[in-house]
């Protein structure tokens, strides 16, 4: 038989999933479960790389489980991860030396401010496109190899292996056989030199990280293994690998220069693809590998927001106002405006265009008129806000953008309507959110697929995507000015970087 179905993995921040896609993208079987998450000092996040492992194989052996195929119809695997968060295991044995150190973790801004006081800001941005910052993948990777007893020393022999969650999940999968990540993720390490594509090592020498630790660079569609015939029954190919950004730009078919997508989650991060040339930003966006295929990477501006949907999980769970995130779409429709209330959900530092790793969070503008559907108001505007001011750098980095041009949306804030409404409207320009908005999962579907012959072109894929809903702006212009201008006053309480 024929196998033309691709298992999606999607390990991200929050949770875990697996998707079975057919042919035609459509979804077959899923299944998802809740990650911890551990805050073992302040700006600290962990994950327990176990749990991850463990999670991926439950989510796997589930979908398969419930698929009306067996695990010999599934053509491939593709593999889509949080970025930048790192690990570090042994070789021999495949066992964590420590914790995950999550993307979000902060713990690393002295070290940043080192490598920026030391005159490093215009080398990683020109070899690696990124800005000096905790966010990335290097100083998480250097401050393990300072601080984890032993670990140096085994490092630098060659007995320990660097990753991130994508390389950490390849190299179980294929039973310790395959150590190797694809060009998007090894161009968020701030290690990796984006036009040579190759690792940097003036980078590895400035931050004492052994070459010996890090993975082979490949291409985001092809072979990198198979898995072990013990976890699933039958070996399975796995084919794709990408970010989970790049992955939802590759889901969304962004496949021309000045297609943007903009994906909701835990945080919010947007793309424009900028074709086969990087483009140096003058607005501290990140430039950064899309995708890479047959040795061609396609290049891309991002913009990186740091908390999204978590400022509405801060609502429900640390101000205890919802029960749910759902609820927050019809209580922001009770109130008109927020009354003059702006949330700036600094909990983690700002991220673009403002990269101020110490600002922190402020809910401004209260007045004794000020009811719960004015903050919950005011979260979800805050999502909007960020991303109007990425859309400015980006027209300002690239010329004018076409208003026309709609965004494509996708990820799960973006089942709520309102919130992708006010969106259009802040924003001046067209929203399109596609009929299947796990485009995570679907995009590494789509590079696995390539890979294994399910798919034949990027034209043949751009051909399947489907749009559910369109929103336009409505908005007076006066309106949406006086609302952003109140959005960067806002902003200006919260910076601690001028």
């Amino acid at each position: 038989m024929t196998a033309t179905h691709i298992l999606a993995i999607d390990q991200g921040t929050t949770s875990t999933r697996a998707i079975l896609f057919d042919a035609t993208g459509e979804r077959v079987a899923t299944a998802q479960t809740e990650l911890q998450q551990y805050f073992p000092g302040d700006g600290w996040v962990e994950h327990d790389p176990e749990h991850i492992w463990a999670d991926t194989l439950q989510v796997c052996r589930e979908v398969i489980d419930k698929a009306p195929i067996g695990p010999e119809r599934i053509a491939a695997i593709g593999i889509t991860n949080q970025r930048e968060t790192t690990l570090l295991w042994e070789r021999a044995t495949g066992r964590p030396v420590h914790r995950a150190i999550v993307w979000q973790d902060r713990r690393t801004a002295p070290l940043c401010r080192r490598l920026l006081a030391d005159g490093l800001e215009q080398h990683v941005r020109e070899s690696t496109g990124l800005v000096i910052d905790p966010y990335f993948s290097a100083t998480k990777l250097a401050w393990l190899l300072d601080n984890v007893e032993g670990a140096r020393s085994m490092a630098e022999a060659g007995r320990l292996a660097f990753g991130t969650v994508d390389s950490f999940l390849l190299w179980r999968l294929t039973g310790g056989q395959v150590h190797a990540t694809d060009a998007s993720n090894a161009a968020r390490t701030m290690l990796f030199d984006i036009r040579k594509m190759s690792w940097d090592a003036e980078l590895l020498r400035r931050l004492d990280i052994p070459l010996a630790v890090l993975p082979e660079v490949r291409d985001c569609s092809g072979h990198f293994g198979v898995t072990d015939p013990a976890l699933f029954g039958v070996p399975i190919p796995i084919a794709g690998m990408a970010g989970d950004q790049q992955a939802a730009t590759f889901g969304q078919a962004c496949f021309s220069p000045g297609m943007m997508k903009s994906t909701y989650g835990t945080g919010c991060f947007a793309l424009l693809n900028t074709g086969e040339r990087p483009v140096a930003s003058r607005n501290r966006l990140l430039t950064t590998i899309a995708w890479s295929l047959e040795g061609r990477p396609t290049y891309a501006l991002e913009g990186s927001i740091f908390v999204a949907g978590a400022a509405i999980q801060w609502v429900r769970d640390g101000l205890r106002a919802i029960g749910s995130a759902a609820e927050s779409e019809a209580l922001a429709s009770t109130v008109a405006d927020t009354g003059g209330v702006y949330l700036v959900p600094a909990f983690t530092g700002l991220g673009a265009p403002w990269w101020d790793p110490d600002a922190r969070g402020a809910l401004l503008g209260l007045t004794r008129n000020t009811s719960l559907a004015h903050i919950v108001r005011a979260a979800l505007e805050a999502v909007c806000y960020q991303t109007a001011d990425l859309m400015r750098a980006f027209a300002d980095d690239v010329g004018d953008l076409d208003e026309r041009q709609p965004l494509r949306v996708d990820g799960g804030m973006v089942a709520n309507n309102w919130l992708c409404h006010y969106l259009a409207d802040i924003l001046g320009r067209p929203v399109e959110r596609p009929a299947v908005i796990e485009t995570t999962a679907l995009g590494a579907a789509y590079l696995a697929g390539l890979a294994a012959g399910v798919y034949g072109s990027l034209d043949e894929i751009a051909a399947g995507w489907r749009v559910d809903a369109r929103f336009l702006p409505a908005m007076e212009e006066a309106t949406r000015q006086a609302r952003l201008a109140g959005w960067e006053q806002a902003v200006s309480r919260v910076l601690t970087r001028t």
